[in-house]
């Protein structure tokens, strides 16, 4: 099992990470799909379920076309009470490279939510569970499970974590 990578394919990496939550913080909802291959997951799950092997997420988006209908969304559908998020994201750490490239690695997480009218506060916290592969456009998530610590969640998760 190889868990190192070499300083560019690294750099690559660090660089998925933090374009992605540039992406999502800055509210260019268009972007975020292309974050991912065509067949790419997101799922967004509590630690207890994911700890005891239950399936059941809070979100889940499997593919592009998924993904891209959660964006229209949260642009032309959903009414909720703006927020501004800002994450904060841990250097991930590699777990594994497979035989085919891809990168197994996990990082942890902060997401910040602020409201145009209130003080900033925790909105969500935990580890991202990452699947990344190799594509001729760079790199991608196949498989991203963003697991949360806590048991209590506000009632509406709008945004991507």
């Amino acid at each position: 099992m190889v868990n190192t990578l070499d300083f560019d394919t690294w750099q690559a990496l660090m660089r998925l990470q933090a374009d992605y939550a540039a992406a999502v913080d800055s509210s260019h909802w268009e972007l975020w799909p292309d974050f991912f291959t065509e067949d790419g997951v997101y799922k967004l799950q509590p630690r207890e379920n994911h700890e005891r092997g239950f399936p059941l997420c809070t979100l889940t988006f499997d593919g592009k076309a998924s993904l891209r209908d959660r964006v229209y969304g949260i642009k032309e559908t959903l009414f909720h009470d703006p927020y501004y998020q800002r994450h904060v994201v841990g250097a991930p750490l590699v777990r594994e490279v497979l035989t085919d490239g891809s990168i197994v690695c996990e990082s942890n997480y902060a997401v910040f939510r602020t409201k145009l009218n209130g003080l900033s506060t925790v909105f969500n916290v935990g580890r991202y569970m990452d699947r990344v592969a190799r594509t001729a456009e760079g790199l991608k998530f196949a498989e991203r499970l963003a697991v949360y610590d806590s048991e209590m969640i506000p009632n509406s998760i709008i945004y991507p974590v």
